[in-house]
């Protein structure tokens, strides 16, 4: 845990920047919440440290999605979301009803295209670099850099027809 808190504690800054001030939910919980779903899982072999963090990107990714759900039933309602895939006004702006229709048009691209939905997991959610993602995926520099594209365009137009 010492040689990897402070990259899982970037991660996590970096997840919770577009919550709301007074979120609930702090960097060192999501950290800790992570973690614990981590040492949780049974027959992981990790290939690198890429890997590892993209895995927890991933836990803190459910986290948060969970976290919003429960938010979103507690609320039953409220104002309909104008929502478009721009990685900085979401990262900035983020709702739980915007972070729950993200989830959901990245589980329909995954349905098609999975490697386009785990170049955006990982960068958006992970805060890895392209050259991150392209050893994890094992494909070229270059061909994160369309997938990114083609990704963002796919979910910039799937979330406007979805609201």
């Amino acid at each position: 845990m010492p040689l990897v808190y402070d990259e899982l504690n970037r991660l996590a800054r970096r997840q919770l920047r577009g919550e709301r001030h007074k979120h609930t939910l702090n960097t060192t919980a999501l950290v800790h919440e992570a973690y614990m779903k981590l040492i949780d899982q049974e027959n992981v072999t990790y290939q690198n440290r890429a890997h590892f963090f993209a895995i927890a990107a991933q836990a803190m990714r459910r986290i948060l999605i969970n976290y919003a759900n429960r938010q979103r039933a507690q609320k039953r309602g409220g104002e309909a979301p104008l929502v478009t895939f721009d990685e900085r006004q979401v990262s900035r702006t983020a709702r739980a009803e915007e972070l729950i229709a993200l989830d959901e048009a990245l589980t329909q691209l995954a349905e098609q295209n999975h490697r386009l939905s785990k170049v955006v997991e990982l960068r958006f959610f992970g805060g890895l670099t392209q050259e991150e993602i392209a050893e994890i995926l094992t494909v070229s520099v270059p061909t994160v850099r369309r997938d990114w594209r083609l990704a963002r365009a796919w979910l910039s137009r799937e979330l406007r027809a979805g609201s």
